[in-house]
């Protein structure tokens, strides 16, 4: 992940060397070669996503300056609201790797603190997945995680409440089920324990104004207002991502252009669910 980026371009591996000596351990060596262990680890995974997107947005101003200049609005998935607040100048590339190696090392411990985990639904609507959730649930953890897209509805919590999701979802007729190679179950009440660990750290952080609005993945709205956004970076943790609202929040703006910034093209696919006209750019 990000080695041909990086190897291409001198100011990209200038980020994953900066990120070695914050983090105090070669990410730069994990990130290219693995073991995919170590970066599915969710200590290593977040920092590694987080040091790539921004090393992906440098072969961007590099090969495409105007696209930066242009740009009027922007936001990112999960971990990437981290890159994307980043880019929109609310904190510096160091303030914001040392943010997010603290949310993925408190969210890991929340994770081992409550077996748990993840599902995606293929499919089904939201609320047929919401009332598949009231069933299986009974005295465990299970709620939406992640609203990508029509038809794409990720799950988190206990592994038997997931366990019984899946097997109610099969019967609803759901086209696929895919358990997800994850540590826990993010944005779920199972990770407060990171929510008072990041609420802790991020009041040392002098957040900015951004440049552009960065649409939060809380309430799929446009915010400008650090300290706002400085709340809703917690409240991200245990909240559902509105990743298709967040869209059609932008689509409403006026944005006719998308230019998805980092690893995979997993956004690429869900914008053709959501709306297929618009054209989005992969770097």
């Amino acid at each position: 992940m990000g080695c041909e980026v990086a190897n291409a371009l001198p100011a990209a591996r200038a980020l994953y060397d900066q990120a070695n000596e914050i983090l105090g351990y070669d990410l730069a060596k994990i990130c290219f070669e693995g073991p995919k262990d170590e970066i599915n680890a969710t200590e290593h995974c977040q920092p590694g996503l987080f040091v790539t997107s921004m090393a992906s947005l440098e072969k961007l101003k590099a090969d495409d300056p105007q696209a930066i200049d242009n740009c009027s609005v922007t936001a990112g998935l999960s971990l990437g609201e981290y890159s994307a607040m980043c880019f929109a100048g609310v904190m510096s590339f160091e303030q914001a790797l040392g943010i997010v190696r603290l949310r993925g090392q408190a969210m890991q411990a929340a994770a081992d603190a409550n077996p748990s985990t993840m599902v995606a639904i293929l499919g089904l609507s939201a609320s047929q997945v919401e009332q598949l959730c009231d069933q299986a649930r009974g005295e465990l953890v299970l709620q939406i995680a992640n609203l990508l897209c029509p038809g794409n509805i990720v799950c988190s919590g206990d592994n038997a409440a997931c366990q019984k999701l899946a097997e109610l979802a099969r019967v609803a007729g759901a086209m696929k089920v895919i358990p997800l190679t994850v540590a826990g179950a993010f944005h779920t009440s199972l990770m407060q324990s990171a929510v008072e660990k990041l609420t802790e750290a991020l009041q040392d952080v002098s957040m900015k104004a951004p440049r552009i609005p960065v649409v939060s993945n809380v309430d799929a709205m446009p915010h400008t207002d650090p300290e706002e956004m400085r709340k809703l970076l917690t409240r991200q943790v245990v909240s559902p991502v509105r990743w298709e609202d967040s869209i059609r929040a932008m689509l409403e703006q006026g944005v006719e252009q998308f230019y998805e910034v980092g690893a995979g093209n997993v956004l690429r696919g869900l914008m053709r669910r959501i709306d297929r006209k618009y054209q989005v750019t992969n770097v």
